[in-house]
C-alpha cells in the first residue's frame, strides 16, 4: 500500500502518515483485480490519482477563497460545512487501443518492411521493463559447490515512486531467480527417476528434498541500482513495475557457472551443453576431469555427459 498511499499524499500535498488505506472489500470497489504480474501500482496508483483529481476539482473553489498556506483539514472543514462531496470513486483501465494483441490478424497490405515480424497485430504490453546484471562466482571443480561473489544489478524502473521499495523488490526477484537457475531441482516419477512411485509424483515437495536460497546463498557484494532519466508516461508518476521483471536477471549467475566451467575444462573446450538448474552434481560432472571420466565410464561422451539429477 505503500505506493498507492505516496500517489494519494502527494496529490494532497499532505504528509505521508496522514494517509489510512482500508482493507479491500467488495463493498467499496466491486469489480477489483488481483493484485498480480506487476499491476498494483500501475492500476491502484492511478485509480487512485483519478480520486484524487476528483476531489481537488471540487475543493478547488474553497482552496481559492481561503488563505495560500491554508490546510487540507482547514480546506476539508469549510468544504463539510459547504456541503461539498469529499469522497470519489477513481477507476483505471489500460486503454484498448494501446494495449491489445490479435494472435490472428494477417499482415495488412503495404505493412512496411523495417518493422519488426508480427507488430501488425498489436502491442502486447503497455511497457516495457529492462534490466542488466553481472555476476561473478566461484566454483569448487572437486564438490560442485558455487559461491556467488558479486552481483551487480540495473534495472528500468522508470521514475521511481519509492526507490527503496524498488530496490528490495530487485533484490528479491534476483535471488529467487537465482535459486530458480541454480539448487531448485524438481524431480518426479519419470524414466530417469523410476524409483519414485506412481510415476509422475512429484518428489521434491519440501525443504528437504528442494532447496531454495538461504541468507549464506546472497552475493558477497550485491549492488542494485535504478536508471536514471528514463520516465514511462504510460504509468503513473512515470513509474514502472519492478515485481517480477528481474526474476530472470538471476540467470546471470548460472551462465557465470558455466564460464567457471569452461576455464576449468580449458579455455578450448568448446562448446558443451550445460542445462539448469547447475547443481552440485552437474557442475562438478560438467568440469570433465580424470575422477568424471572415471565414474562416466569410458563407454560415454565425457564432453556431452548430462546427469540425471541429484537424487
Amino acid at each position: 500500500h505503500t505506493k498507492v498511499c505516496q500517489v494519494a499524499a502527494q496529490a494532497f500535498n499532505i504528509p505521508l502518515d496522514h494517509v489510512y488505506v482500508n482493507d479491500s472489500s467488495t463493498d467499496k470497489v466491486a469489480n477489483t483485480i488481483p493484485s498480480a504480474a506487476s499491476m498494483s501500482t500501475d492500476l491502484y496508483g492511478m485509480a487512485t490519482l483519478d480520486a484524487c483529481q476528483q476531489i481537488l476539482k471540487r475543493i478547488q473553489p474553497i482552496k481559492d477563497s481561503l488563505s495560500p498556506d491554508a490546510t487540507l483539514k482547514e480546506v476539508a472543514k469549510k468544504a463539510f460545512f459547504e456541503r461539498i462531496d469529499l469522497s470519489a470513486h477513481g477507476f483505471f483501465a489500460l486503454d484498448n487501443d494501446r494495449c491489445g494483441y490479435d494472435w490472428n490478424k494477417d499482415r495488412p497490405e503495404g505493412f512496411p518492411a523495417d518493422l519488426p515480424d508480427n507488430a501488425w497485430k498489436g502491442h502486447p504490453f503497455n511497457y516495457f521493463t529492462q534490466g542488466v546484471a553481472m555476476a561473478e562466482v566461484e566454483i569448487d571443480v572437486l564438490t560442485g559447490d558455487h559461491k556467488t561473489i558479486s552481483a551487480d544489478v540495473l534495472v528500468d524502473v522508470g521514475s521511481s515512486i519509492n526507490p527503496a521499495i524498488d530496490i528490495g523488490q530487485i533484490e528479491g526477484a534476483f535471488i529467487q531467480g537465482m535459486g530458480w537457475a541454480t539448487i531448485e531441482e524438481v524431480i518426479y516419477g519419470d524414466d530417469d527417476h523410476t524409483w519414485i512411485r506412481p510415476r509422475a509424483r512429484m518428489h521434491t515437495t519440501g525443504p528437504g528434498t528442494y532447496k531454495i536460497p538461504a541468507f549464506n546463498d546472497v552475493p558477497e557484494s550485491f549492488n542494485i541500482s535504478l536508471l536514471e532519466n528514463a520516465n514511462n508516461p504510460f504509468a503513473v508518476h512515470s513509474s514502472k513495475a519492478v515485481g517480477e521483471p528481474p526474476f530472470f536477471l538471476g540467470c546471470s549467475v548460472f551462465f557465470a557457472i558455466k564460464d567457471a566451467i569452461t576455464a576449468a575444462r580449458g579455455g578450448d573446450c568448446g562448446y558443451f551443453e550445460f542445462r539448469l538448474p547447475a547443481t552440485s552434481e552437474r557442475i562438478r560432472m560438467a568440469c570433465s576431469d580424470d575422477i568424471a571420466s572415471d565414474c562416466i565410464g569410458s563407454d560415454r561422451d565425457q564432453s556431452s555427459f548430462q546427469p540425471h539429477g541429484s537424487f
